[in-house]
């Protein structure tokens, strides 16, 4: 049996220096896999670049000599879907780093920018002899900046960054104004932090504590405790590619797996449901195969294909604040999670803010929170609205730590 995995990468990008536009670059990458299947070997062939099916069969078959076992039956299907709203010209990504960088200018012209616009165009492909004919295909715009006030003596102050499908001027300004209007303003910390972030910085620990290889080993702060409830009644967590949740990333797997309405959940009502396995994990530990496998390009598939949501909320962010006001860090670093589940995060920026407006800057600080309570105990809700970042806004209560200095 043999199968090909493609991968065309298109990315069109400005960058920007001191506030000017310094240069603009063109990438277009191919990467195809080829794969031949005998008796229970698999060959592989990775490939950079054109090369045609003819010959990158061949040479996976010769690498049927190294003998890599691969027992598994190869997927079926036909499915395609194009997540495509619009694609700009090179000419239209350099009008508008200039209309956005002549904007900040006379608005905000105490603020030095540094960063770039850039558009990606992702294509994913997976067909084989069983019939498998799968693709994907996004395009995604994404401006990331950072900034630095004229008076400040950091490198940079802070940065702010607005992905979208369909790029839109006003989306990027009413950014711009909230994150620098802000900056000028000084304000003192609330009772009570409940902390507004993006909750992807979050899920990393979590993420590894789901594997079920680690979670068989017993070297997982899950292990031994699946089907217990850990975590908040209303936190749910799955593995989600549909259309609302992907970005630039295909419904399927590096095996071709598909998961049904291209959802999986792995945490229910707070409730632990299961590990992700690929195929070979599956096999290995005799754990419940999810479809994680993630595609290497030169050696057999491995397990770690997850793209992690949290259940959103009916309400919104201001809603779910009930009418207090969110920390929100925008510059942090140097912090993380320990081996325990401890989470500790020195904030060099902060705002304070209502859940949609930042309200002026907080003095420095540090987070302190642990896995468990964070989506736990101390866990409120995923917004159903996008204020601040244009993108999903998690609030968990959390501790000040030791202030710096």
């Amino acid at each position: 049996m043999r199968e090909k995995c493609t991968m065309r990468i298109n990315v069109s990008a400005v960058s920007i220096e001191e506030n000017r536009i310094d240069s603009f670059r063109r990438g277009n990458t191919l990467i195809n896999t080829f794969r031949v299947q005998e008796e229970g070997i698999l060959g592989i062939h990775f490939q950079q670049g054109e090369i045609s099916d003819e010959e990158g069969y061949a040479r996976a078959r010769q690498n049927l000599a190294l003998n890599r076992p691969y027992p598994f039956t190869l997927e079926t299907g036909v499915r395609s879907r194009d997540m495509t709203e619009r694609v700009l010209t090179n000419r239209q990504l350099m009008e508008y780093t200039e209309e956005a960088l002549e904007y900040v200018h006379s608005e905000f012209p105490e603020f030095t920018l540094n960063g770039g616009f850039a558009q990606s165009i992702l294509y994913f492909g997976q067909e084989n002899d069983r019939g498998l004919d799968y693709s994907s295909r996004d395009c995604t715009t994404e401006f990331r900046l950072s900034f630095k006030h004229k008076e400040s003596r950091e490198l940079h102050d802070g940065w702010f960054s607005i992905g979208q499908r369909d790029f839109d001027m006003q989306k990027f300004r009413a950014m711009a104004d909230n994150y620098l209007t802000a900056f000028g303003l000084s304000r003192d910390f609330p009772k009570e932090i409940l902390v507004q972030m993006r909750y992807y910085d979050l899920l990393s620990l979590l993420a590894g504590s789901l594997n079920a290889e680690s979670i068989c080993l017993g070297t997982s702060l899950l292990s031994g405790r699946l089907g217990e409830k850990l975590f908040a009644e209303h936190f749910s967590l799955a593995h989600d590619v549909s259309d609302a949740e992907c970005w630039n990333t295909p419904f399927f797997d590096g095996e071709g797996v598909v998961q049904k309405g291209d959802r999986l959940l792995y945490i229910e009502n707070g409730v632990v449901l299961r590990g992700y396995a690929d195929k070979r994990i599956a096999r290995k530990y005799g754990v419940e195969h999810t479809g994680s496998a993630c595609s290497a390009c030169a050696d057999l598939p491995y397990n770690g294909n997850v793209n992690l949501r949290i259940k959103c909320s009916d309400k919104t962010v201001r809603e779910l604040l009930n009418g207090s006001l969110s920390v929100v860090p925008i510059r942090y670093g140097g912090g993380g999670f320990n081996e325990k589940g401890e989470w500790v995060m020195p904030v060099q920026l902060g705002y304070l803010c209502d859940g949609e407006r930042l309200l002026g800057r907080l003095p420095e600080f540090t987070l302190v929170s642990n896995l468990f309570d964070m989506f736990g105990e101390d866990f409120i809700g995923v917004g159903c609205d996008n204020p601040v970042f244009h993108d999903k806004s998690i609030l968990v209560r959390m501790r000040l730590g030791k202030s710096r200095g």
